[in-house]
């Protein structure tokens, strides 16, 4: 059974920092593409960042050079670093996994159940 657990939101001030874990089971890890993804009430869903499982990363306009994606094989856990929070990022985030070597493909199958994010101002 395929599951993913993610953990770290929270309520934090504008400017400051959070980090988001994603614990995955039931499949192989390494050979996923994995990304984060948001959703904020009344907007839609939006990838803020992908890892393939190359390690290759990519990363949403709106995140570029405040958000970190990482993983850890070992561990099976999926991370996002997010640094420079505004209120703006105020939304739920997802953690979400791809049987694809590469985050194109769009074949995100698998997801968490969500962790809320709250930035104030």
């Amino acid at each position: 059974l395929v599951q993913l657990v993610e953990s770290g939101g929270g309520s934090v001030q504008a400017g400051g920092s959070l980090r988001l874990s994603c614990a995955a089971s039931g499949y192989t890890f390494s050979r996923y593409s994995s990304a984060w993804f948001r959703q904020a009430p009344g907007r839609e869903r939006e990838r803020l960042a992908c890892i393939n499982s190359r390690g290759s990363t990519m990363y949403a306009d709106s995140v570029k050079g405040r958000f970190t994606i990482s993983q850890d094989n070992a561990e099976n856990t999926l991370y996002l670093q997010m640094n420079s929070l505004e209120p703006e990022d105020t939304a739920m985030y997802f953690c979400a996994a791809a049987p694809t070597t590469y985050c194109n493909s769009g074949d995100f199958r698998y997801w968490g159940q969500g962790t809320q994010v709250t930035v104030s101002p």
